[in-house]
């Protein structure tokens, strides 16, 4: 093992939050390194995390080069526009895919280059007083060198993996998590998928717009729990329209993998109101969750502490509670969000140098890039109601806002939940053609203690997208020009 090394920050990841962590870090004039296991499609180390590599980038990408071609089949006539026997070359799509993945990873090692960060490729584990042991990689792999580094400050972003189910074991090539559905060589004539959440419903929608026959099967009762019900409800109506086969309590038991030739097809058998069933798909899509990624993390004594869920235990500030160690990013509590990421690591590395840091949770915006998008901030009203809170709503639907009609994305609308007696803005839900970008309207006045009031008397460009959310502030107080109070 070669000399220690010292730094004033050790970050253990380069994911959304050890990166920024990591360039904030150095800004701020610490001497400071960053230690990433991943490797790219090539065997080359890529940074980025599972973000740029195989989740939120590439999963855009696609979605982006599915959309163009459902366009083609389903938009195009209505605009005049002509065509014959539109096809898709898949493996076209996924090296387009690829080579952005690869420009966004290679831009972060400039960047860690620019910010003078010692980037180092291995595996890392944090040992007791702020020592953390790298194991290098090597040609083809890992070649067993290890080197030992020690800072005042080590601050941990190992991120998150695919939960596997025990009775549906990833084989890579027919059962596969995220990053086996971003790399098909070919449409899968059936797709099955095991989860209704955000990584089920995009990559779903992807090989539906495709050509798939995709069924998502949902345990849960209700479809996107987690979002207004409203919204959920106009989603669900949407993809109903696109083909999308969603069954909601829907229990998968067993998964078995059968050779049909020369390929291979997986048997799946779930419960419902019906009894039991089974299904045949070519490709199975296993989106139930995400885990910590702390196992091997640490060492023993290294005195960080896991909670039930393998998550690492750390304050509101992000404090582990061991003297210099710090944990941000999806390894800790709140929703595994890149962009929560990114204001973690920003946060802490401000912290460490003496400066203010804070994350507001309440203001941190979800977004599910499926067409149409859904987002939304805050409170919903079902929670709005669960904890007693007075509230008034206004809602505003695209179908009467004329940007949204002549894009031909008439589907959906915005909410606003205010207050009832301070008109403070406690929720925004939106469902619709570019929520993804209009969303931060609600976060923007939130996160400022804005008044419904205040959103209804600020000009909007016309004709725009977000006089949607303009007319819905306004309706909260019932004066929406363009629809009946």
């Amino acid at each position: 093992m070669s000399e220690q090394q010292t730094f004033d920050v050790i970050v253990i990841g380069a994911g959304p939050a050890g990166y920024h962590a990591a360039i904030r870090a150095a800004q701020l004039g610490m001497k400071t390194a960053c230690i990433d296991a991943a490797l790219g499609k090539d065997g080359k180390p890529a940074l980025g995390g599972t973000c740029l590599r195989v989740g939120c980038i590439p999963s855009k990408a696609l979605l982006d080069s599915s959309r163009q071609f459902w366009n083609m089949g389903h938009l195009f006539a209505d605009h005049g526009i002509a065509f014959k026997d539109a096809k898709i070359d898949v493996p076209t799509m996924i090296g387009r895919k690829d080579k952005i993945v690869k420009q966004f990873t290679g831009g972060i090692a400039q960047l860690f280059k620019a910010n003078k960060i010692t980037a180092y490729y291995g595996f890392a584990q944090l040992q007791p007083g702020n020592v953390v042991k790298v194991k290098l990689h090597g040609e083809g792999g890992h070649d067993g060198s290890e080197v030992e580094l020690k800072a005042a400050n080590v601050i941990l972003a190992a991120g998150s993996d695919s939960i596997e189910l025990p009775f549906a074991k990833f084989d890579g090539e027919t059962i596969v998590d995220n990053v086996g559905a971003l790399d098909f060589e070919a449409v899968p004539k059936r797709f099955g998928v095991i989860g209704a959440g955000v990584i089920g419903l995009e990559l779903g929608s992807v090989w539906n717009r495709l050509g798939s026959e995709v069924v998502i099967l949902e345990a849960m009762p209700d479809f996107l729990a987690a979002a207004d019900a409203e919204v959920a409800k106009v989603a669900a109506r949407e993809f109903k329209k696109q083909g999308l086969d969603i069954r909601l309590g829907a229990k998968v038991s067993k998964a078995e993998v059968k050779k049909k030739g020369k390929s291979s097809e997986v048997h799946v058998t779930y419960t419902d109101a019906a009894g039991e069933q089974t299904i045949v798909f070519d490709k199975l899509l296993v989106a139930v969750g995400r885990k910590a990624a702390s196992k091997g993390l640490l060492a023993d004594g290294a005195g960080v502490q896991l909670d039930e869920r393998g998550r690492i235990v750390v304050d509101e500030h992000c404090h582990t509670g061991v003297d210099g160690v710090w944990a941000v990013g999806d390894c800790v509590r709140g929703p595994m969000l890149a962009h929560k990421g990114f204001e973690e690591g920003i946060a802490v590395a401000e912290l460490i140098a003496g400066l203010p840091g804070h994350v507001n949770f309440d203001t941190i915006p979800w977004v599910i890039y499926t067409e149409p998008e859904i987002a939304w901030v805050g409170k919903t009203e079902e929670q709005l109601k669960a904890e007693g809170i007075p509230y008034k709503a206004g809602s505003f639907p695209f179908a009467a806002v004329g940007r949204a009609v002549a894009m031909a994305e008439p589907a959906g609308f915005v909410k606003v939940l205010a207050h009832a007696e301070t008109d403070r803005v406690l929720g925004m839900h939106l469902v619709g053609a570019n929520v993804s970008e209009l969303v931060h309207e609600g976060v923007l006045t939130m996160e400022f203690s804005g008044s419904a009031d205040d959103l209804a008397r600020i000009c909007h460009a016309h004709p725009s997208l977000s006089e949607a959310v303009h007319d819905a502030a306004m309706a909260v107080h019932k004066r929406a020009i363009h629809k009946a109070n």
